[in-house]
């Protein structure tokens, strides 16, 4: 059975997201709404600046004592994220996220084109394992080599 790529087991088929003069408590209201775990952070027509995740809101904001009513996502997303190709197998994507620490990647097509966010949650278990195989596997090799 082929592997799936991101594109193909993104379960949020429709890309939220805010301007970058939205309030914390807008980003929160988004993805409640939307039940997500992200929202991209844009500028007209359609550039991406960053992404804000709910670890965002915990870390970045909450642990920190910022108010969500007048904080901007701007000042806590995450600028210029790591974006990956539609076409890329979903292990390869699994496998930036453990290495990174990221849980979200946005999917970008040909003309920079935004076609959704590839979460962890999408991931199924057996693709979640061959990452973790080949992560363990790049790890020997790091050492092997010093």
């Amino acid at each position: 059975m082929p592997e799936r790529t991101v594109f193909q087991s993104n379960s949020q088929k429709r890309v939220i997201r805010l301007g970058p003069q939205a309030t914390v408590r807008d980003a929160a209201g988004v993805m409640t709404r939307a039940n997500c775990g992200s929202v991209l952070i844009m500028e007209p027509p359609d550039v991406l600046l960053g992404i804000v995740t709910e670890r965002d809101l915990m870390t970045r904001v909450l642990a920190k004592g910022l108010d969500p009513e007048t904080t901007t996502v701007r000042t806590v997303m995450t600028s210029h994220p790591v974006c990956v190709p539609p076409e890329m197998r979903v292990a390869d994507a699994v496998l930036i996220m453990i290495e990174r620490g990221f849980r979200h990647l946005p999917i970008v097509g040909p003309g920079s084109k935004i076609l959704g966010v590839f979460s962890v949650r999408d991931a199924l278990p057996r693709e979640i394992g061959s990452a973790l195989s080949l992560a363990e596997f790049n790890e020997q090799v790091n050492d092997a080599l010093g």
